[in-house]
């Protein structure tokens, strides 16, 4: 069994607790939106959570590193960063993650191993690879993690970052989010062959769909990976399918989903089927919903505090600026 594989139960309600929480943050995160607190674009991630729990509990964080999407909330929750340092972040305070600098896209968190969410469609894949090749020569044992969209598997250089870690038999796990819709369009109208993981065998390397609304199964999944990886044996392509419960981004109506989709989505969603598993396994529904009014206390609270801390200083704008 791979090191960082799931165990007993005391693990499965870990993960539900890690996914409970970025539930919660999103939602506040959705309510702070609304109420003209957090501005800008946000991309929410509900519904998705299982991926980020999963691989983040395979992972050795934070000699492991990760390179998320702008979709990155999930992946700072996952990777152990608190609810009110994202928040502050989002609300643009000063004591935010990164000084109300970053906000919704652009957070960063090395010390957690959250090497920072990219609005460039793909471009944490190369990112990624570099992380990867540094760690060939520093001895660190290092595994980088790439977390990327369905349809940012079609950009140019998502392509030459596989082919490069194939090629250098690179430490880094490429980690598609398949949610099954590329912004709003279906990932059916921009392919041939909608089973991603396919084109791994075109770079030599492993390729394996999973169900990404398990976070057990995408847990081991990682950490099979991560163990390939750091013995020397090269990357792996995972496609982890999956579906968010909101749109793309906040604002986003959704004319484009069919009569039902929702229901549907909603009846699988992984907070929901962990719970089931776990009520089945003689962990009762009052210690879950324990858990669950626990963590929005603590999400309210950070919101709260968040709220209450001084917006970040714009005349220092300049600082920490790097070219």
């Amino acid at each position: 069994m791979p090191e960082n594989s799931p165990r007993d139960a005391s693990d499965l309600v870990e993960l539900f607790t890690t996914m409970v929480r970025i539930r919660s943050v999103e939602n506040e995160i959705a309510r702070l939106r609304s109420a003209g607190d957090v501005v800008g674009s946000v991309h929410l991630c509900s519904g998705q959570e299982a991926i980020y729990a999963g691989a983040c509990a395979a992972l050795n964080l934070p000699r492991d590193v990760v390179f998320p999407t702008y979709r990155g909330h999930g992946w700072t929750l996952a990777c152990g960063v608190p609810p009110y340092a994202v928040l502050a972040e989002l609300l643009g305070r000063r004591t935010g993650l990164n000084g109300g600098r970053g906000g919704s896209a652009y957070l960063t968190a090395p010390r957690w191993g959250m090497y920072g969410e990219n609005s460039i469609v793909g471009a944490g894949a190369p990112i990624a690879a570099g992380a990867a090749l540094a760690a060939t020569f520093d001895g660190s044992g290092r595994v980088a993690l790439a977390a990327f969209g369905d349809g940012a598997l079609n950009q140019g250089a998502v392509h030459e970052a596989m082919n490069f870690a194939a090629v250098r038999a690179l430490p880094v796990i490429f980690l598609v989010e398949n949610n099954h819709w590329s912004e709003l369009t279906p990932i059916t109208s921009t392919v041939r062959d909608e089973k991603l993981f396919r084109r791994a065998s075109a770079y030599g390397m492993p390729g394996a769909r999973i169900d990404g609304n398990d976070p057990q199964g995408v847990q081991r999944a990682v950490a099979r990976a991560a163990d390939r990886a750091r013995d020397g044996s090269g990357p792996v392509l995972i496609e982890a399918m999956t579906d968010r419960i909101v749109g793309h981004y906040i604002g986003d109506v959704q004319h484009y989903r069919a009569p039902g989709e929702m229901e549907t989505i909603l009846a699988a969603e992984p907070i929901g089927r962990l719970r089931r598993v776990l009520e089945a396994q003689d962990t009762t529904a009052a210690e879950l919903d324990s858990i669950e009014q626990s963590i929005h206390h603590e999400v309210a609270e950070a919101a709260a505090h968040a709220l209450a801390d001084p917006l970040a200083d714009p005349a220092t704008v300049l600082e920490h600026v790097h070219a």
